[in-house]
């Protein structure tokens, strides 16, 4: 594992954000809310998202932020260690403390001392160690696996998940006492197919990263970005970036085109990707698909019907149900037609 002190760069101001965090969109703003309020102290954070969507970046922007940015920044990924070797890895161990221990060895909540403890994928920690960490959180104390004597620690504890703690919690493979006490601060972070504004400036972003002077600083076409925005990004910023280092290496020409992105990204289409949003209720879900086949047909009921592979009976009873004070279903202004 590796422990960090030094202070990463902020990107350059025409980059906006918050604290190294890119992005301007609505969803964003009450993030940089909290990560400014939990940087200003020492309490525990939980900070809760999908996979790639930067929960680390939003540690790292805590602790470099806070009282503690001289202190050592040491992340564990807790789905990465070895299950045998978790407990002295984050404890440490003495000498002879078990076969092979030939040496004494801090443990990475030592080597965090004074510093934050950034504990990632924490909801993968397995239920027999959770108890000895939350004994550690609470006594402010370590005992390195072999030893008799305990070791007292500061160290500030930022864990981070993809998982549903709360329903780990009612399933019991997580300690709720424990859920309680890291959960002291939570922050989510959007997927990003909820904040897509923030998706031009991130691309660019990690264009001008991924500069040197092989790639010349290629420029985005307009109809590459206008297809990055269609993708609905399962593997939210990490997927975009990864996809913008893709396109910078097949890439050949004076600009990155929409046939350099992998085939999923150039596949996406709209209609595929309004289902893929954050959970809906059916009903919504419904609506929106009604509205999508009225405007694909300019208001036609019966070949918007045929579309959605219901009867035009079907279709008038949903429409019917629809508050008549709700915006038209139909787009440009159109009035619904029937087909004879």
């Amino acid at each position: 594992m590796r422990q960090e002190q030094c202070v990463p760069q902020a990107p350059p101001n025409r980059w906006p954000g918050f604290r190294g965090l890119i992005g301007i969109s609505p969803k964003m703003q009450p993030v940089y809310k909290l990560v400014e309020r939990a940087s200003e102290h020492a309490y525990a954070v939980l900070i809760l998202g999908e996979s790639g969507t930067g929960k680390e970046l939003v540690a790292r922007s805590i602790h470099f932020s806070g009282p503690r940015r001289e202190g050592p920044f040491v992340p564990v990924d807790c789905s990465a260690l070895v299950p045998t070797l978790i407990e002295s890895e984050l404890f440490g161990f003495v000498r002879g403390a078990f076969t092979g221990a030939t040496y004494t060895k801090l443990g990475l909540m030592a080597l965090a001392d004074q510093g934050t403890l950034f504990l990632d994928e924490i909801g993968e920690l397995p239920i027999h160690l959770q108890s000895k960490l939350l004994r550690t959180l609470q006594e402010k104390e370590i005992k390195p696996v072999g030893s008799t004597s305990r070791v007292p620690i500061n160290v500030r504890v930022i864990a981070a998940t993809n998982r549903d703690l709360q329903s780990a919690v009612r399933n019991g493979t997580f300690r709720q006492d424990l859920y309680f006490r890291l959960n002291v601060v939570e922050i989510r972070l959007p997927p990003l197919r909820e904040r897509k504004s923030d998706i031009p400036l991130l691309a660019h972003y990690f264009l001008e990263k991924l500069h040197n002077p092989h790639n010349n600083g290629r420029p985005l076409s307009d109809d590459a970005l206008r297809q990055l925005m269609v993708y609905d990004w399962p593997g939210n910023v990490r997927e975009l970036e990864n996809a913008m280092e893709s396109a910078m290496a097949l890439s050949f020409g004076p600009a990155l085109e929409l046939n350099d992105f992998p085939t999923a990204i150039k596949e996406a289409s709209p209609e595929l990707s309004l289902f893929r949003q954050d959970p809906l209720d059916l009903e919504e879900m419904k609506r929106r698909a009604i509205v999508q086949a009225l405007n694909r047909t300019g208001g036609d009921k019966i070949a918007a019907a045929r579309l959605l592979g219901v009867s035009k009976t079907t279709l008038y009873r949903w429409l019917q149900r629809e508050d008549p004070q709700r915006p038209a279903f139909f787009s440009s202004g159109k009035k619904a037609k029937d087909s004879a």
